[in-house]
């Protein structure tokens, strides 16, 4: 049988205080249990959410930033939000990084394309904002 490490711990502080209440003569009692409710019931609900699986499709896709880029821009941009009509804004160094990366703008919307088929996602545009730039 194989356990989770939640299921694990249940299972010892179980055991425990089984053994606990035997040790002291039941002087602790009978253990009263609660109805738990379960990590994936609580990760279901969550994904319910339509803005929490938007908040992780774009977070998967952001991920995607490095894997797309050309390697002499991979430390001097990230992505750094989505805006409303598919916009997403990519945090850029400096200026010239950003002037730089606007030139490259096709080629990376092209590039993303199989990534947001598969989160099924709309970027139309790509903005290149210096002022986003944080340490």
């Amino acid at each position: 049988m194989i356990l989770s490490k939640l299921q694990f711990i249940g299972l010892y502080y179980h055991k425990l205080s089984i053994k606990t209440s035997v040790r002291f003569g039941g002087f602790l009692g009978k253990v009263l249990y609660t109805d738990f409710e379960g990590v994936d019931s609580i990760i279901d609900s969550m994904m319910d959410n339509p803005q929490f699986k938007k908040a992780v499709a774009r977070t998967n896709l952001f991920n995607f930033w490095d894997k797309i880029l050309p390697e002499k821009f991979k430390k001097k941009s990230r992505p750094f939000s989505m805006l409303p009509g598919g916009v997403m804004v990519i945090a850029c160094e400096n200026p010239v990084v950003a002037q730089e990366l606007s030139l490259y703008k096709i080629i990376l919307l092209k590039k993303f394309e199989p990534y947001l088929k598969t989160l099924q996602i709309r970027v139309k545009d790509l903005k290149f904002d210096p002022k986003k730039w944080q340490i």
